[in-house]
């Protein structure tokens, strides 16, 4: 009694585990015994089928990732065909030929597909339900594992927790996966490459650029805004308020070092958003896949050409098995009788992750350059049903082979649902066409020696300053200038509606104040010489009630203005002026014209024409005052000279640096600017004579334009 009761109680104990380890088909226990043999000398065993995707050489990993679950483990590590829903009893049937209790677990290619405990206990179905959701698509099966093995050694009340939460984050729970949630994935595309490429490249082109188009553009624009005269008695503005172009203490910088400031800032610019590309934009892989070596891109070709030299017949032992016994033994009768050549046949399954790329000429063209031997080639997929033939120095065309073959020998029938898709019968097939293929002379080759992609090469990106970013640099310098357009537009118009309300009613008043830089531009004195012209010939009414003396200035100095910017009518072409200033004026004459249209204005406000121009610049203005000043770098001595307002605070503050204030020209030579910066006393043309009083300026201008 009490013994049969123990049996009973065995028997009801070991119930679970039978049920849970259903014996698997014919075709699938060689498999199992394989599978099994492998995890008897090692408890994880990778396939050799899978380089590209999980080399062999990750198996300590993965064994040193396996000691941490805290019970015995067993991993196999196999392709996505082989681990799919049709090998259901894998697992129970590699625990029952293994014989040892434990945790086993099936890897594919891109995580943990199936976990089962046998006389142990781990939370399987929670860990792996949490890989599941947790992880992205692109985590990859040693990722995967990895949290599989985090999730178990939480312990069963933990874990369930754990998957539990998982589900409800992640998992879809209306009737159609409403509300499902997919992880972000761990690597980008080459297609998002290229996306980070191109916009790397719009953005390196329209920034820097526009910091060199906006930054002169915009800085003219103040001068140009601040060209005209106050309206009203202003006070004396600190010496930063000297330099229209670009203040600083004491005196205007060049504009040579304006420039250099620019295109400092906008390399900087470029060189910032460069780095920040690089390193925001670092990934180097489209894939978790480690790179594999040598040893396991070839360990696949290795094992199926040593079965060869023993068999002309191989099959894949990690295969379900597609050919009986009797199949057998007749595809080796038909094949040794043969007489083209060896055939030698190979059931192998033909997989993208696998050393040849999913490629069965370039996995032929492997196997025959080890064998070393002429003959056909044939690779019959277990998986898919697919059937190549590749030949090699046979007397067989290799026009007919690679082309004629039928397609109900090549791929078989659309229709047929057969688990060995009729392999066998096609392989019969197969063979009876080759015995039926004319005979070539001399022997020929069907294969077109195409090798398989690199494996490191395929998954990696392309580098980030490549590709789509040259055309975004050209979309980016388009959109540069785009904005930049529309900025000058923008301001363009603000200046015109600024302008026209400023002179709208304006009538001369005492106390006016002029502002210029110290080292105008040739377009700034151009720009000035337009504004001033203008100005004074709007405000100088020669009809109005003006003593006799002033109506003569300020017609004075309006004419001999126009002398200088408008040369149309000095020409011999009978034409007069056109009221506009032209564009090859020199900008000492430009210099000449603008102060002689200021102090027309300013004479024509205060009704005052005994003041001087001021000496330090003439484009101030008249002169409020005297003071005595350093007038020249190189000379020492002090002087008296008539200044402005604005020059004489900063001259009665720092007498020794009067200097800085002075007026210089471009000089003669090629570029913008010219070739260097002179003093406007040293410069040809009427000019210099500033100095001595405007009666003295106009008579100059009169002799330099032949206007008696």
């Amino acid at each position: 009694m009490v013994l049969g009761a123990c049996l009973l109680l065995t028997l009801l104990a070991a119930a679970p585990a039978l049920a849970a380890s259903p014996e698997p088909p014919p075709r699938e226990a060689g498999r199992a015994a394989s599978l099994a043999a492998h995890l008897r000398s090692d408890p994880v065993y990778v396939t050799d089928q899978l380089p590209r995707a999980v080399p062999r050489s990750t198996a300590p990993e993965f064994a040193k990732l396996a000691k941490r679950t805290g019970v015995p483990t067993y991993v196999l590590v196999l392709p996505r065909a082989g681990a799919s829903a049709e090998n259901e009893g894998l697992l129970g049937a590699v625990h029952d030929r293994l014989g040892r209790d434990g945790l086993y677990v099936l890897v594919d290619d891109s995580s943990v597909v199936a976990a089962d405990t046998f006389g142990v206990r781990a939370p399987a179905e929670d860990a792996q339900t949490v890989q599941q959701y947790e992880l992205p698509y692109d985590a990859g099966p040693l990722l995967s594992f990895e949290r599989f093995v985090e999730v178990i050694a939480e312990g069963s009340k933990k874990a369930a927790r754990h998957a539990a939460d998982a589900r409800a984050e992640y998992a879809g729970h209306g009737p159609y996966g409403e509300g499902y949630k997919e992880p972000e994935p761990l690597h980008i595309s080459p297609t998002d490459r290229r996306n980070q490429s191109f916009l790397t490249g719009i953005v390196l082109a329209a920034l820097p650029l526009l910091v060199l188009l906006l930054a002169p553009y915009v800085r003219r624009w103040w001068a140009r805004r601040s060209a005209a005269p106050a309206p009203a008695p202003t006070p004396a503005p600190t010496p930063a308020g000297l330099g229209a172009e670009r203040p600083s203490k004491g005196a205007a910088p060049s504009t040579t070092r304006f420039r250099w400031v620019v295109a400092s800032v906008a390399a900087a610019l470029a060189g910032l958003v460069a780095l920040t590309a690089t390193l925001l934009f670092d990934q180097t892989t489209s894939s978790a896949a480690p790179p594999p070596t040598g040893t396991d891109m070839t360990t696949r070709v290795e094992r199926v050409v040593d079965g060869l030299r023993r068999d002309p017949v191989y099959t894949d032992p990690e295969s379900p098995r597609v050919l009986s016994g009797r199949r057998m033994d007749e595809l080796r009768k038909r094949v040794g009788e043969f007489e083209r050549g060896p055939v030698y046949v190979a059931l192998v399954p033909q997989l993208p992750e696998d050393e040849s790329a999913g490629e069965a000429e370039a996995f032929a063209d492997a196997l025959h350059a080890r064998l070393d031997k002429p003959g056909v080639y044939v690779v019959a997929d277990p998986l898919a049903g697919e059937i190549d033939v590749i030949t090699y120095h046979v007397r067989i065309d290799a026009n007919l082979i690679a082309f004629d073959v039928p397609d109900s020998i090549r791929y078989g029938d659309t229709d047929d649902r057969s688990d060995d898709h009729r392999l066998g019968e096609r392989l019969d097939r197969l063979m009876t066409f080759l015995d039926k293929a004319p005979r070539t002379d001399p022997p020929e080759t069907s294969s077109y020696g195409d090798a398989a992609p690199d494996a490191v090469e395929e998954r990696a990106l392309p580098r980030l300053f490549s590709g789509d970013f040259w055309p975004g640099l050209m979309v980016g310098a388009f959109g540069a200038l785009l904005v930049f357009g529309v900025v000058a537009g923008v301001l363009g118009i603000v200046r015109r509606a600024t302008r026209s309300g400023a002179s709208a009613g304006r009538r001369p008043v005492a106390g006016v104040a002029f502002e210029a830089p110290a080292d105008p531009s040739a377009s700034y004195l151009r720009d000035a010489a337009r504004e001033e012209l203008g100005a004074l010939a709007r405000e100088f009414d020669p009809d109005a009630a003006l003593p006799s003396a002033l109506r003569t200035r300020i017609w004075d100095c309006l004419d001999t203005a126009t002398l200088l910017a408008d040369r149309t009518g000095t020409r011999n072409d009978g034409a007069g002026p056109d009221g506009r200033v032209d564009d090859d004026v020199p900008p000492a004459d430009l210099a000449a014209a603008v102060t002689l249209a200021r102090m027309g204005r300013a004479a024509l406000a205060t009704g005052d024409t005994s003041k001087p121009s001021c000496a330090l610049n003439p484009l101030h203005g008249p002169a409020t005052g005297w003071r005595d000043a350093q007038y020249a770098p190189e000379d020492s001595r002090r002087r008296t000279l008539p200044v402005c307002a604005t020059c004489r605070v900063f001259v009665t503050e720092h007498p020794g640096r009067a200097h800085t204030l002075r007026l210089t020209l471009p000089g003669p030579g090629r570029g913008r600017n010219g070739g260097g910066r002179v003093p406007y006393e040293d410069v040809a043309g009427p000019l210099p004579a500033a100095r001595k009083g405007v009666p003295q300026l106009i008579r100059k201008v009169r002799e330099y334009a032949g206007v008696q």
